[in-house]
C-alpha cells in the first residue's frame, strides 16, 4: 500500500474505535511514522535523534491531514519532528526554556497566579499530540491521579483567593482526561463564588476530534455550563486543519452552550502568508469559532530559530491580512505573551513598533493600559530583541 493510501486509511478508520483507544493507536515511533510517510535511511536517522530529545505523538486523524508527497506541507510541520529543533542559537537570538515566566508565577499543585484575576491551573501535561512548537516543551508529565489530588488542593488556593474571577484548565490538554476525572474536577470550581467563567484550553478539536465524539463529555460540559459559562480556547494554526471532523467537534461543543475562541499562532512556513491567515480567520468563522488571540512565536529552545516570523515583517504580514477580512475576521488581537505581561502589536509607525499592555504581573498594575514603543530591526522577533524608543 502506497503512503498515501496508508495515511487515508487511518484518517478514515480512527473513527471506529472507542477515543481511549483510538489514543493507543498515536504514532509515537519514526518507524510507526515510515508507515505512513516516505522517510529515506538519511532521515529516519536524523529523525530519530529529534525525537529522542522531543518525543513524538500523532493522531491517526491528525497524519491523515498531512500531504505525504510534500516535505513542506504545513500540518507536517506542526506534527512531524524536524532536525531544525536541535537548533540552539542563530541569527534570531537567544532562547529560554521559560519565555512567559511560567516559574516565576507558580504556586504549587500545578498553580500559577501571574495576573490577579486570573488563576491557572495545569490540569494535565498529558496532549493527544505534542506540536512541534509547544512553548512548554521542558514539560514531562504526571499520571493522571496524581493530576486530580493536586486539583483538589488548587481549588482551595482558588477558592481563598477572592480577586481570581477566572479560571483557566490546561497543560496539556484538559479534555484529555477521563471523563470522570474531568468532573471531579470541575465540581471542585462550580461552587466558588467568585468565579465568573471557566475556560479549558484544548487542541482536541483540532487534532483529536474523537474526543468530542463521546456523548458523557458533552453532557457533563452543558451541565457544568448551566451553573457557570464556560469557554474553550482552542489551537488552529491552519487552514488545512478546518476539517468537517473539527466542524462536527466545534458543532458539539456548542451544542453545550460551551463558546469556542481560537488562540493562533503566527509560525515560518505554517501560516506566515496573507492568504493562509484571510483563509484561517474566515475558515474559523465558518465553524463557529471566534477569532480572538494570533501570538507571536516565542523564543523558546528548539523552537525560535525554525518558526519564529521576526516583527517586521510580522506586524506588516497581519495588517495587509487584516485588510482582506471582513470585521468579525478581524476581531483577533496580534500578541506577545511575555514575561512582564500581555503585550498587543498595535502596529508600526515607519521603524517604530507600537504596542500596548493588556495585562501586567502583580504588583506592576500601573503598567496596564500603558503604550511602549520599540525599534524594530531585521531579526528581532522578541520584545527584548528591540531597543525601547520614543515615538
Amino acid at each position: 500500500m502506497s503512503s498515501n493510501n496508508t495515511a487515508q486509511k487511518a484518517s478514515d478508520n480512527w473513527r471506529d474505535s472507542d477515543w481511549q483507544e483510538e489514543l493507543k493507536q498515536n504514532i509515537t515511533t519514526v518507524s510507526e511514522l515510515e508507515s505512513h510517510l516516505p522517510l529515506s535511511a538519511e532521515e529516519k536517522k536524523a529523525l530519530q535523534g529529534v525525537a529522542d530529545r522531543h518525543p513524538m505523538n500523532i493522531p491517526r486523524y491528525y497524519l491523515g491531514l498531512i500531504d505525504p508527497s510534500d516535505p513542506n506541507d504545513p500540518i507536517r510541520k506542526l506534527a512531524v519532528p524536524s532536525t531544525d529543533e536541535l537548533i540552539l542559537a542563530g541569527a534570531m537570538g537567544e532562547t529560554t526554556g521559560d519565555p512567559y515566566g511560567d516559574d516565576k508565577h507558580d504556586k504549587g499543585n500545578g498553580i500559577l497566579h501571574k495576573y490577579p484575576y486570573t488563576a491557572l491551573v495545569v490540569a494535565t501535561e498529558y496532549c493527544s499530540m505534542y506540536c512541534r512548537h509547544c512553548f512548554r516543551k521542558r514539560m514531562v508529565g504526571l499520571p493522571n491521579d496524581q493530576t486530580v489530588q493536586s486539583f483538589q488542593q488548587a481549588a482551595k488556593y482558588i477558592a481563598e483567593h477572592t480577586e481570581i474571577k477566572n479560571v483557566v484548565m490546561s497543560g496539556g490538554d484538559p479534555l484529555l482526561l477521563p471523563t470522570a476525572a474531568l468532573r471531579d474536577m470541575l465540581e471542585a470550581l462550580r461552587g466558588i463564588d467568585h468565579l465568573n467563567y471557566v475556560r479549558i484550553g484544548s487542541r482536541a478539536p483540532v487534532v483529536f476530534p474523537a474526543r468530542l465524539l463521546d456523548d458523557e463529555l458533552i453532557d457533563l460540559l452543558a451541565e457544568f455550563n448551566r451553573d457557570k459559562p464556560l469557554y474553550v480556547p482552542t489551537h488552529f494554526n491552519h487552514p488545512n486543519e478546518i476539517t468537517e471532523e473539527a466542524r462536527i467537534a466545534v458543532q458539539r461543543l456548542r451544542s453545550a452552550g460551551v463558546t469556542v475562541n481560537n488562540q493562533a499562532v503566527l509560525l515560518r512556513g505554517v501560516n506566515d502568508s496573507v492568504d493562509t491567515l484571510t483563509a484561517l480567520m474566515d475558515g474559523l468563522l465558518q465553524i463557529g469559532v471566534n477569532p480572538y488571540y494570533l501570538y507571536q512565536c516565542m523564543p523558546v529552545e528548539r523552537v525560535r530559530h525554525h518558526f519564529q516570523v521576526p516583527l517586521k515583517e510580522g506586524v506588516d504580514l497581519v495588517d495587509n491580512a487584516r485588510r482582506k477580512m471582513d470585521g468579525y475576521a478581524k476581531r483577533f488581537k496580534f500578541i506577545i505573551g511575555h514575561d512582564i505581561g500581555k503585550l498587543e502589536i498595535c502596529g508600526r509607525i515607519d521603524d517604530k513598533l507600537i504596542l500596548k499592555q493588556l495585562h501586567a504581573r502583580p504588583g506592576h498594575q500601573d503598567e496596564s493600559s500603558r503604550i511602549l514603543v520599540r525599534q524594530l530591526t531585521d531579526n528581532g522577533g522578541w520584545l527584548d530583541d528591540l531597543p525601547e524608543v520614543q515615538l
